[in-house]
């Protein structure tokens, strides 16, 4: 056995000899075997199945979801009804024989468990408030089940906020003062956790474009492995920029250009906001506008730090999309279709983190952002799968 290890990685990986492409079209669940035949994984905060959908297509079988969100829950239900499906909370639910039973499964028949916990607590677009958040705290629910349950892997996927957490959010003036604050604290507080349950994980900072997603979409991927294996992502088969081993990234034109709709469903800009963003070309923002202007469409936010790139943002057909939010009328996450006076759309956002046209999401048109905005993209959760698969048939030579 090997000796326990935790890992962390940067954006750039190994050698060329691991990368290996995903396809251009649409990745859908197309069985070849019976499903009883592919190795088993279950799926903690399920939401819309991006990440499952993706594990799919890379050969493992949904045994069983968990989901809180109530719309999510007849996402799943509504697309897959064959998948049993517990709609509850995991602090109620944090039993692994409790879990198994209800999913009427062994230990032994779980080869995987994967899951993405809410993450708002380390997001750079949130307040970061770490551990003060129960939020946050849910990630240990989910490692608590697969202590308990004991799969040969493991995968957990989160913002890139958490790698610079701090246990607590401590103001400026105090810190130092608090032997909690530290950027890391949280990575640090995981890395014994990890160690403690007996798992070799490594963690990454990867970008979905890198891996045929039509979107810059940066997320940490936990990769755990109860036998000693480091499981590491592969290189990208995509770049910014071709080269001899890579393509260039896939753009929002190469996802959404051929989609054509008769009544695109969407919510609208305000007024306000249309007016600003009807004096913007493709690929502009708020920086394009007239310089008297942008300090009336931004408010108190033109005083602000940072780039602000978010805001009033015409997006273009010729490169990925940024990340999509959970909603894209926001103040600072719009994203305005290249050419047409509006949000990008339902269907148009489902293209982005490609899910099938045929994938049908329930609730209001709301729920609909949320529940995509929230998801992995099927590619990413592909390659994540191929990593995974990759290492089962090896468990038989520790």
């Amino acid at each position: 056995m090997h000796k326990n290890k935790f890992y962390l990685l940067g954006r750039k990986y190994s050698s060329r000899k691991d990368v290996f492409s995903v396809k251009e079209t649409s990745i859908r669940y197309s069985p070849t075997v019976s499903r009883n035949e592919k190795p088993k994984m279950i799926s903690l905060f399920s939401g819309a199945m991006g990440l499952d959908l993706g594990m799919e297509a890379a050969g493992f079988s949904c045994a069983g979801c968990l989901e809180l969100d109530k719309r999510a829950c007849e996402t799943i239900r509504n697309n897959r009804p064959e998948i049993p499906l517990i709609e509850g909370d995991i602090k109620e639910w944090n039993d692994g024989g409790r879990l198994l039973s209800t999913f009427g499964l062994e230990r032994d028949d779980v080869s995987v468990m994967v899951g993405g916990p809410p993450c708002p607590s380390f997001s750079t677009a949130g307040k970061r408030q770490s551990f003060n958040d129960p939020r946050g705290q849910v990630m240990f629910d989910f490692l608590k089940l697969v202590d308990e349950i004991r799969p040969p892997f493991f995968v957990m996927e989160n913002v890139r906020g958490i790698l610079s957490a701090a246990l607590e959010h401590i103001p400026l003036v105090e810190r130092g003062k608090s032997l909690c604050y530290g950027k890391g604290t949280v990575m640090s507080m995981l890395n014994g956790q990890f160690d403690k349950m007996g798992y070799t994980v490594t963690a990454q900072l990867v970008n979905a474009a890198n891996y045929g997603t039509p979107q810059k979409r940066e997320r940490v991927v936990f990769l755990g492995s109860r036998d000693g294996y480091q499981l590491v992502m592969p290189v990208g088969a995509y770049a910014q920029e071709e080269t001899l081993f890579q393509r260039r990234w896939r753009t929002l034109g190469d996802a959404i250009g051929d989609l054509h709709e008769q009544k695109p469903e969407f919510v609208s800009f305000s007024p306000s906001r249309a007016s600003f963003l009807s004096l913007l070309k493709e690929g502009q923002n708020w920086r394009d506008l007239p310089l008297e202007m942008q300090k009336e469409a931004l408010g108190g936010a033109y005083e602000s730090s940072g780039g602000r790139v978010g805001f009033y943002r015409r997006l273009t057909f010729k490169k990925p999309s940024p990340t999509v939010p959970t909603s894209p009328i926001q103040k600072s996450t719009c994203l305005c279709h290249p050419t047409e006076l509006r949000p990008l759309s339902v269907r148009e956002y489902a293209r982005i983190q490609q899910f099938p046209d045929d994938w049908i999401f329930s609730g209001t048109i709301s729920d609909k952002y949320r529940q995509i905005g929230n998801a992995v993209p099927l590619g990413l959760g592909y390659v994540i799968g191929k990593t995974v698969m990759n290492h089962l048939g090896n468990l038989e030579e520790i």
